[in-house]
């Protein structure tokens, strides 16, 4: 098994050693890797979209916090009880999360509002009024 690298056959060992004694190789053991949730962040003409993918969570587990400038989305598994099952395969995450993002200053985060529909948490916080651009008359 070998991987073709800039029309070069490297061995994997190759790249093991290779990166080994690189003096600014870094290696993280995949037990301290964060993963990232899965969520997506866009901002149309309503204003700033949160759609957080929250499978098999119910929504009363899940913390939507509004603070200054600060939106926080916190789900702590260990906090909701799981029934005693044999799983076959386990494929759903259900792992607690804790995501805090800034707000810009032309968004109103006290006019944000919230729903919950088909596992997907769906959080929207609109343009703030003196957000909108302003001109200026040139005397």
């Amino acid at each position: 098994m070998s991987t073709q690298f800039l029309e070069r056959l490297y061995n994997p060992y190759d790249l093991l050693f290779r990166n080994l004694f690189e003096a600014g190789a870094t290696f993280t053991p995949a037990a301290e890797a964060k993963q990232q949730y899965p969520i997506n962040i866009f901002e149309d003409d309503l204003g700033l979209t949160f759609e957080l993918a929250c499978t098999g969570i119910p929504k009363e587990a899940i913390e939507v916090k509004l603070e200054g400038d600060m939106i926080t989305f916190a789900y702590d598994k260990d906090k909701t009880p799981e029934p005693e099952r044999s799983y076959i395969h386990r494929g759903i995450a259900k792992r607690s999360f804790n995501l805090a993002y800034k707000l810009g200053t032309k968004f109103n985060p006290s006019k944000a509002s919230a729903k919950f529909n088909d596992g997907l948490l769906i959080v929207t916080v609109p343009f703030a009024k003196e957000a909108a651009p302003k001109v200026l008359k040139i005397n």
